[in-house]
């Protein structure tokens, strides 16, 4: 049972997202993208008020992922990305993702904010950024 409804092809659209965003980050980091994904659709809020399932979160225009518009996105899940997102979906949580809405990659440090929205931390080269409890209440 996921924290989120979900379908096969949902843990494999997320399995090929977070390979295609976090793959250089190991294991540790493709979670944590998959968190920010589960946290979308979860959340109903901000940004992601009309987000209630994978497939929406992941093709999300505009402020969705930029992996879509590459050619790696496309390629076929594998086994262990395949298992990352079932961990993801089940509802498991790393910090500084557990309960962030965003993430990217600075060319130097990570700001304090980014669209207003306050950093909770940085793994490896990602930066991740979390809504306040009031504002999204569903993804704490």
């Amino acid at each position: 049972m996921g924290v989120i409804p979900y379908t096969e092809e949902h843990v494999k659209l997320l399995a090929r997202l977070i390979r295609a965003e976090a793959e250089g980050e190991g294991n540790l980091g493709m979670l944590m993208v998959g968190n920010v994904g589960v946290n979308r659709v979860r959340g109903e809020c901000l940004d992601f008020k009309d987000i209630r399932d994978l497939r929406k979160m992941v093709y999300q225009r505009p402020g969705g992922f930029e992996a879509t518009i590459k050619g790696y996105f496309y390629q076929a899940p594998r086994e262990n990305e395949m298992k990352l997102a079932r961990r993801a979906i089940k509802g498991e949580r790393f910090h500084p993702a557990s309960n962030s809405l965003w993430f990217y990659r600075p060319t130097g440090t990570c700001p304090a904010q980014w669209y207003n929205q306050w950093n909770t931390g940085r793994y490896k080269q990602h930066c991740f950024f979390s809504p306040t409890q009031q504002n999204c209440p569903k993804v704490y």
